[in-house]
């Protein structure tokens, strides 16, 4: 199936035809012609599946036959959790929509807000925002919502995690009755469906997450050390493997700086990617990665929803993630559009129960490896596939 079968018109399909889109995914191919009929929708799918693409295409489609007239109006609003995906997204609105005339902003904090204020001014048809700078930016009056007419709630299970519930709320019951709502998540919890409840009316739901939970074309794997030996493991593999680029999720800012000095004290230059650094330097980061000029780049957290690098062959789970979920979202950054990747993981004995998580959450058990002279003095237990953590049985049994 082509996109223009979807009901998408020319100058869409010329523009991603242009940058090599063959043949839609299967989120596309289920979103993209109900979003077009005009329906609410909850999708389930979680980064790497070209979602972003199954709801931006039909939005541009929607909105390109007219244009915002009035300033500091909007038509479209894309809320999403982390200033990394806001940016990620109105790249890709730019390049989608270079045969159209629609018009698009990212706005979140960090950076100076008169800019995003004049572009306001002068006329947008999509925002990509961050809910509080939205709010922040509307308190001010610098944006109106009386002319929304298309929602899209990203990663609204992220944004749920970060805290944003109450800001969500806020933007909802501001926006007009009648728009069309559409929210995409990695996983369908019971606060997300809760979140559902108010931001979506009798939606067509489609469930992508489950199948792709382990995706084919990522080769996964892990290695088996002691928590001491993690750093100068890493430095090995990078240089026996003489590995071209790499992108190592780590739980803390300041594990992040540190590893990056000890990683640099061996000859491996590497960057720390996190919260803690200034919008500036993380835009740069990003592009100067992207640009293949960062060859390491050490990321907490904020990285797993936010970097988006065609053709990065190389996840590593430097720390294992908690909740399991965030695993998927991490080694989602390698094998985008189908490319083969490769995730790699390092687990300790003090990592078992999220080593237990994740492999439930994945089906199935990663495979483990040992790398001679790094063989781990405290042994990692044969993992438990059906693990469920303690407060979660709490729950199963007293219901």
């Amino acid at each position: 199936m082509s996109f223009s079968n979807l009901g998408l018109s020319q100058p869409i399909t010329q523009a991603i035809e242009k940058i090599g889109y063959e043949k839609p995914t299967n989120i596309q191919t289920q979103a993209i012609p109900t979003i077009l009929q005009g329906e609410d929708l909850i999708a389930a799918a979680q980064t790497g599946t070209g979602k972003t693409a199954s709801f931006v295409l039909p939005m541009l489609e929607k909105l390109s036959l007219e244009s915002t007239q009035r300033k500091k109006r909007i038509r479209g609003l894309i809320l999403t959790p982390t200033r990394e995906l806001a940016a990620q997204i109105e790249e890709k609105i730019q390049v989608y929509s270079q045969n159209l005339s629609l018009t698009s902003l990212a706005m979140y904090g960090g950076v100076d807000e008169k800019s995003q204020k004049q572009a306001l001014i002068d006329g947008v048809d999509i925002l990509v925002a961050t809910p509080g700078r939205l709010l922040d930016m509307y308190s001010q009056r610098a944006v109106h919502f009386d002319e929304v007419e298309i929602l899209v709630l990203d990663e609204a299970d992220r944004m749920l995690d970060m805290g944003f519930i109450e800001d969500i709320n806020k933007v909802l019951s501001r926006l007009p009755k009648d728009i069309q709502s559409l929210l995409f998540s990695a996983t369908l919890s019971h606060k997300v469906r809760d979140l559902a409840k108010t931001a979506v009316h009798n939606p067509f739901e489609i469930s992508i997450a489950a199948h792709h939970a382990s995706k084919k074309n990522i080769e996964q794997w892990l290695i088996t050390v002691d928590k001491d030996k993690k750093s100068s493991l890493l430095s090995h593999l990078i240089k026996v493997n003489n590995w071209d680029q790499a992108l190592i999720f780590i739980e803390t800012k300041h594990g992040a700086a540190k590893l990056a000095e000890q990683l640099e004290k061996r000859g491996i230059e590497a960057e720390a990617f996190h919260s803690g650094r200034s919008q500036a330097v993380r835009s740069k980061l990003l592009e100067d990665f992207k640009a293949g000029i960062i060859k390491f780049m050490i990321a907490t957290g904020v990285g797993a929803r936010g970097i988006d690098i065609e053709g990065l062959n190389r996840v590593i789970n430097y720390d294992l993630p908690f909740p399991a979920d965030e695993y998927i979202h991490r080694i989602g950054r390698t094998g985008r559009a189908d490319a083969q990747g490769e995730a790699i993981s390092f687990v300790s004995k003090d990592n078992f129960k999220n080593l237990c998580m994740i492999e439930s959450r994945l089906g199935h058990l990663l495979e483990r490896r040992e790398i001679e002279g790094f063989e781990p003095r405290k042994p990692v237990p044969v993992s438990i596939l059906n693990y469920v953590p303690k407060n979660k049985r709490k729950r199963e049994d007293e219901q």
